[in-house]
């Protein structure tokens, strides 16, 4: 009751405890350069944004349920350009106002919470006042069509990445740069070293980073240990882009994680417009193998086992016409290996993936989805809804299933609208999510709690200005 009542007094407070999600920093227009420095700063622009998130995870029977509220703000300064170069610097400071006890376990099933800490600090379920973080501290060089960015910043690629779906991103520090060679090909890449993972406040070298979240079992079903064991120095990154005609575009991107494992990514995707409608269709191929000793010479204590081969391959077709775009979508993860990526890092690009659920550190997966997706109210309201089936391995066949997660059905709804006029800036979004036990194999409530058999609601208020 608590809950509803701070929801329904941050609702009537809306313009206030909202923020709209800010893009990739490296995404920001490009100004006119200015002719001293001292004019750099002082042409500089602030940017302030706010936000409120209610989330709430409703199990099925006697498993515990929960509810958070969280609100909190900041600011980014990102200076004028001077002879092509830029800084910029941001942090935010998050409150827990009003929220069931995250640190208790359910106790049926012995296990904790595990969508609301992740508003907050998910290191510290008691922390509720002291969650705040410096978030980007860069300097950038632009040139014609080319940029690099070196220090705290946001970057988006098919692994590392935002994943911007609780309170703060994730944010990365290193050097990355991307260039546009004419008119067809674009090139990225750069070298990462620290991790500032969604839900928590500090950063962390990328060894550190992987385990902070969830480790699940080893392939044996002994309990991973990898977590502060991991010895890397960092990740490269490598992305090539190309569109050698209209509608047709190929993505290759690597992913090298120094002495734990390599992640290679190929699509391809096309767009034909018949009249007013247009065909939409891509494929996909994922490949993972081990480097190193996969992050640590003894084995129950590596992140990437060596025998550890994975191939994921996808398929994607749809249509679009007028505000209206549908697809179907197909996934499989085959048995050769577990898909393994660490969680702080960002979201899967699997084309099955729906919010709420992931299908990293599982093989032998067959998945299945749709989505339709729509616009009105001249673009400013806009709803999707996505439906799947995932067919798992069995939850105790560790080989293949690293949480123990059964296989499910998965329904998403979710709607955002822009307001206008005296509330402009201000953006409501609104998310479903149910997921159901496919087979018995959410009997045990271990596999069940928050995974399975389970509804997920969420109001996010945004709001930049």
């Amino acid at each position: 009751m608590k809950g509803f009542v701070l929801l329904i007094a941050l609702l009537g407070a809306g313009k206030l405890w909202a923020q709209h999600d800010e893009p990739a920093s490296d995404t920001i227009a490009v100004k006119a350069d200015t002719l001293s420095l001292l004019q750099a700063f002082k042409k500089g622009t602030i940017h302030g944004h706010a936000r409120y998130f209610f989330m709430s995870t409703q199990n099925r029977n006697e498993l515990t349920d929960y509810y958070a509220n969280a609100a909190g703000g900041g600011l980014k300064y990102e200076s004028a350009p001077f002879r092509g170069f830029q800084v910029g610097v941001s942090g935010f400071f998050i409150y827990n106002v009003g929220s069931s006890d995250l640190s208790k376990t359910d106790p049926l099933s012995g296990q904790r919470n595990r969508y609301e800490i992740g508003l907050f600090d998910m290191e510290d379920p008691h922390n509720k006042t002291d969650i705040d973080r410096l978030e980007e501290l860069y300097i950038r060089y632009r040139r014609g069509k080319g940029s690099v960015t070196f220090g705290k910043q946001l970057i988006h690629t098919p692994f590392i990445n935002p994943q911007d779906t609780r309170m703060r991103p994730t944010e990365t520090e290193g050097v990355y740069g991307r260039v546009e060679a004419g008119e067809q090909l674009q090139l990225e890449g750069g070298w990462i070293y620290r991790f500032s993972p969604r839900s928590t406040v500090r950063w962390y070298s990328v060894a550190q980073s992987i385990g902070v979240n969830t480790q699940g079992v080893n392939p044996d079903g002994s309990p991973a240990d990898y977590a502060g064991h991991v010895e890397t120095r960092g990740v490269a990154l490598l992305g090539v882009t190309w569109k050698p005609s209209e509608g047709v575009q190929l993505k290759v991107f690597e992913q090298v994680t120094e002495n734990v494992f390599h992640t290679s990514l190929v699509q391809a995707g096309f767009e034909k417009k018949a009249g007013a409608r247009k065909w939409l269709g891509a494929v996909q191929y994922i490949r993972q193998e081990a480097l190193g000793n996969g992050g640590n010479a003894d084995s129950a204590r590596a992140y990437f086992s060596k025998d550890n081969k994975v191939n994921i391959a996808g398929a994607r077709a749809g249509l679009a016409w007028g505000a209206w775009e549908t697809t179907v979508n197909y996934t499989r993860i085959f048995r050769g290996g577990r898909f393994t990526m660490p969680r702080e890092w960002g979201t899967e690009p699997l084309f099955t993936y729906l919010s709420r659920e992931r299908n990293e550190g599982l093989g032998d997966v067959n998945a299945f989805s749709a989505t339709v997706k729509n616009k009105l109210l001249k673009q400013r309201l806009r709803w999707e809804a996505g439906y799947g089936h995932y067919y798992l391995p069995d939850v105790n066949n560790a080989a293949l299933n690293k949480y123990g997660l059964p296989s499910y059905r998965h329904l998403k709804l979710r709607g955002d609208y822009a307001f206008g006029g005296l509330l402009k800036g201000l953006e409501l979004a609104l998310l479903f999510v149910y997921k159901d036990a496919i087979g018995d194999g959410g009997k045990d409530s271990r596999y069940r709690i928050n995974k399975v058999d389970m509804a997920s609601y969420n109001l996010i208020l945004n709001y930049n200005f």
